[in-house]
């Protein structure tokens, strides 16, 4: 593995270093191999936040003034 940042390889379901698959095959970058091998829970979670953001969505609840 890498010292520096992480990935998580969709193709293959492992996490990597750097020197991994190519980058449309992976998640990332990630600062800790542990981060990485939750990629696809920090995507959801992104997702959903930015699904219901009102700077990015009309749909979504404006904050109450």
């Amino acid at each position: 593995m890498s010292d520096g940042k992480f990935y998580y390889c969709t193709k293959h379901n492992t996490v990597e270093g750097e020197d991994g698959c190519r980058a449309a095959d992976r998640l990332g970058p990630y600062d800790t191999a542990e981060e990485a091998s939750h990629a696809y829970e920090i995507a959801a979670e992104r997702t959903k936040n930015w699904d219901n953001d009102p700077d990015w969505n009309d749909d979504a609840e404006q904050p109450k003034e």
